[in-house]
């Protein structure tokens, strides 16, 4: 009898003690999104990696962002902007896409000629999960998004749980 009272008192310790109910400040993580490798991982503030998660984009040409409508993510340091819940791809972490260091970029290529003259730069580049039932783009690499990062739907509810507004997000090639 002694034990199912033993047990029962660790189920509520255990229960009740689980990472999800620690708060976290944007200062104790940090994400960087490989393009190339189509991965993305989760640092702790010490370095320490925690986590990859696998991840698809917008175009397969994965370069840098040049102007709307080109379907590819921006390359550069950002942050969590905002999160919410999203009805077509479960959860969403805003970026917050552009920065001064992207409308710099932006500016230059329009400068230099690379893209037009009337292209816009974009926005609302996030990171999100999939639509329903279609998480198979992300084990077969399809490229799918409009600039967004897209991972499956489990892991972006593991992200929208633990990681804070704030939180820095480093993409690169």
């Amino acid at each position: 009898m002694k034990w199912v009272f033993y047990c029962i008192i660790g189920l509520i310790f255990f229960g009740n003690t689980s990472f999800h109910l620690i708060t976290h400040s944007s200062q104790d993580f940090y994400i960087v999104i490989e393009k190339h490798n189509y991965e993305m991982k989760v640092f702790d503030a010490d370095n320490n990696w925690l986590i990859t998660y696998p991840v698809v984009f917008g175009n397969k040409n994965l370069g840098d962002k040049m102007m709307q409508g080109d379907r590819k993510t921006p390359e550069g340091i950002f942050h969590i902007a905002s999160k919410r819940l999203h009805p077509k791809w479960n959860r969403y972490l805003a970026l917050d896409y552009p920065t001064a260091e992207s409308y710099q970029k932006f500016n230059e290529r329009k400068a230099a000629g690379l893209i037009p003259s009337t292209a816009q730069i974009g926005g609302q580049i996030g990171i999100h999960g999939t639509w329903p039932h279609e998480e198979f783009a992300i084990d077969q690499y399809q490229n799918w998004t409009q600039g967004c990062i897209s991972t499956k739907n489990v892991y972006i509810q593991e992200l929208y749980s633990n990681i804070p507004e704030g939180t820095t997000v480093i993409i690169k090639q």
